[in-house]
């Protein structure tokens, strides 16, 4: 199973993804997993309460990978996600016989694969990875919001949102912002003419 959480476009922050493997969902949820959905459709609590029981279940393994925001710059969010993808299944010991992925293949892992757009929200595995890489970012995007607390991280996860808009308005880029995506990108002139 592999998800993610920031790899859409966020403002600031390193998408995180999330690989596990186990045998926790095999024959449908269990009581402690009951309502586990798409990370982006539970509130923080219920996220908080599957990603303790995921990371300290005994059959769980997991990894969770972080693409620098100077490569995502560098050489864009799918490329980033999907590098991201590779190294949290390599984390995994031995590697996985089939991965389900959230969204497109993932073309540099060496196992079969089945990719489902929407993942998230159609698969108990891939939410569950979904689950710990969005519980992931969210925690280090509250420790950036005491390096950098004029922005709010703690508030909107780096997410485009009125506050996070006016407070970079008001202060410009940090470290952690994507200088590849708007308001700091500039449009090439050279698309318009």
């Amino acid at each position: 199973m592999v998800g993610g959480a920031g790899t859409r476009p966020p403002r600031g922050g390193e998408p995180r993804i999330g690989a596990g493997r186990g045998r926790i969902i095999q024959n449908g949820l269990p009581r402690k997993l009951q309502g586990l959905n798409d990370s982006k459709q539970l509130c923080e609590t219920d996220r908080e309460r599957f990603f303790a029981v995921l990371t300290t279940h005994p059959a769980v393994s997991y990894g969770v990978s972080t693409i620098a925001v100077d490569v995502i710059d560098a050489i864009n969010i799918l490329q980033a996600s999907l590098r991201a993808m590779s190294q949290a299944l390599l984390q995994l010991a031995p590697i996985p016989e089939h991965a389900l992925v959230d969204g497109p293949h993932i073309f540099s892992i060496r196992c079969p694969q089945t990719p489902i757009i929407d993942g998230d929200a159609k698969s108990f595995s891939i939410a569950a990875a979904s689950v710990i890489a969005k519980v992931t970012r969210d925690r280090l995007m509250t420790d950036y919001d005491k390096l950098y607390p004029e922005y709010g991280f703690k508030d909107h996860k780096g997410y485009s949102t009125p506050q996070h808009l006016t407070a970079i308005e008001k202060h410009g880029a940090c470290p952690i912002h994507r200088r590849s995506f708007s308001p700091f990108r500039r449009p090439n002139p050279e698309l318009f003419a």
